[in-house]
This record gives structure tokens, C-alpha cells and sequence, in this order.
């Protein structure tokens, strides 16, 4: 399991061998369970052979996560459900107006390096801050994508988005959480990721005065994975029973 990646950005993580990677976007808001337990799913299948490599782009209701180095002092409201889950890293929220990538990639057949795929997600993360205008930032010892935030105070700087994935027979799951228009009042009844310095703070797209809807982001979202990862496809409807919503 790996919160975050430290090293400088790397080569692209090469495209598998076969077909392109299937992409989802599910319009309806998908409960944090039931995702859970499609991409345990999706990923299984992955990893026998059964069932093509997938983006899956998608909203949470309101809630917040627990990685597997959380500590229960960070949580300090119970506004929302709370979830343990298997990723990496510490607490964080999700909720509408936020865009979240869970990836199941099967690293076995494109690289085996977890910091090298991790890199590669802030890469991708970067490369779409910047189309819209944005400066996407790496931080030592602070994980996720970050933003300089001058108009706050010398040395203040925003988190935009966050990175948490886990393995499985080298598959991956979990992902990217992209803020473009969340309720960032939210955050508040949580130290995401666990990083308490007044200084280090959260934003989202609209925050910074970039109103865009998350089509657009999506958009981008596309463009820059394949520049990076390779081609991708929409899911053949044949794959729905692997990852199933209501």
C-alpha cells in the first residue's frame, strides 16, 4: 500500500499489452461501499485474465475515509459516515463537486513500480491543473498535488487534490481525487491527510476562480491518461456485470 510518491516525476507508465484501457464515468452519485466492492471485483477479474484495465470517474455523497495510517485524533467531527478503507494515507473527505479516478491497472503487464505509477498519477494530475490555467505543485512530506496560495500569507499553499491506491496481485485500486467545486467547509471535521499546519490549507478549481464543470474536467482527464497510460475506450457494456452500481 503507498500514500504518496516522493520522487520527481518519471517516464510515462507504458500502455499494456491488448486492449485499451475501458473508461467509465458514472453519472449518479455511487455509495462508498458499493464502490468498494465493485472495484474489489473489477480487480480480481483483472488479475485472472477476465476483464480489460478501467478508469472509473465518479462522485461520493458526503464522507470522509480512513486510510490505513489514519489517526483517530484527526477526525474531528462525525458530520458525515466514516469508512476504513485499504488504501493508503490518513483521512480524507469526498463528497459532490469533487472528482474522483479510482484506476484498476494491472501493473504486472506495463511496470512493475509502484513509485513510478504513483509519479506518473501526479503527473497526470499536473499536466491537467495546467489546462485549465492552473500550477500543480509536488511537496516533500506533504502528499497530494498543491497550489502556492501568496494571496493567504508568505508560504501558505492549498491542497487541490489527493492520492491514495493500494495493490493487489498488482493490480491497482483507489486513486485520484480531484477538488473542482466541493463544499469545502466539509473538510473541516477532518486533518486531511493528516497535515495540521495552519499554513497548508485545501482548495478546489472553483476556489481559485476557475469555474468549470466536471465534463471538462473529464475531458482533460482523458487526454492527459492516454498521453501518459495509453489508450482508452469506452466500457463495452458486456464488462457492467464487473462493476456494478445502482
Amino acid at each position: 500500500m503507498v500514500n504518496a510518491c516522493r520522487e520527481p516525476a518519471g517516464a510515462m507508465l507504458p500502455a499494456a499489452p491488448g486492449a485499451p484501457v475501458a473508461w467509465r464515468v458514472s453519472d449518479a452519485r455511487v455509495p462508498y461501499a458499493d464502490a468498494l466492492a465493485a472495484m474489489d471485483a473489477r480487480a480480481a477479474a483483472i488479475a485472472e485474465g477476465r476483464a480489460d484495465e478501467l478508469v472509473w470517474l465518479l462522485e461520493h455523497p458526503p464522507l470522509y475515509t480512513a486510510g490505513t495510517s489514519a489517526r483517530p485524533a484527526d477526525l474531528l467531527a462525525t458530520s458525515f459516515p466514516v469508512f476504513a478503507t485499504g488504501r493508503g494515507g490518513q483521512f480524507t473527505y469526498h463528497g459532490p463537486g469533487q472528482r474522483v479516478a479510482y484506476l484498476m491497472l494491472d501493473l504486472k503487464r506495463r511496470t512493475p513500480d509502484v513509485r513510478r505509477f504513483v509519479a506518473t498519477l501526479e503527473t497526470w494530475i499536473i499536466r491537467t491543473l495546467a489546462a485549465f490555467g492552473v500550477t500543480g505543485e509536488r511537496r516533500e512530506g506533504r502528499i497530494g498535488v498543491w497550489v502556492r496560495r501568496p494571496d493567504k500569507g508568505a508560504g501558505h499553499e492549498d491542497k487541490i487534490a489527493a492520492i491514495g491506491i493500494r495493490l493487489r496481485r498488482w493490480v491497482t485500486l483507489h486513486g485520484i481525487a480531484l477538488n473542482v467545486e466541493p463544499d469545502l467547509a466539509h473538510f473541516a471535521g477532518i486533518v486531511p491527510c493528516g497535515v495540521s499546519d495552519p499554513r497548508y490549507g485545501v482548495t478546489s478549481l472553483a476556489d481559485l476562480g476557475i469555474p468549470v464543470t466536471l465534463p471538462e474536467v473529464d475531458m482533460v482527464l482523458r487526454h492527459e491518461f492516454e498521453a501518459l497510460f495509453g489508450p482508452s475506450a469506452p466500457e463495452p457494456a458486456e464488462a457492467a456485470p464487473l462493476l456494478a452500481t445502482p
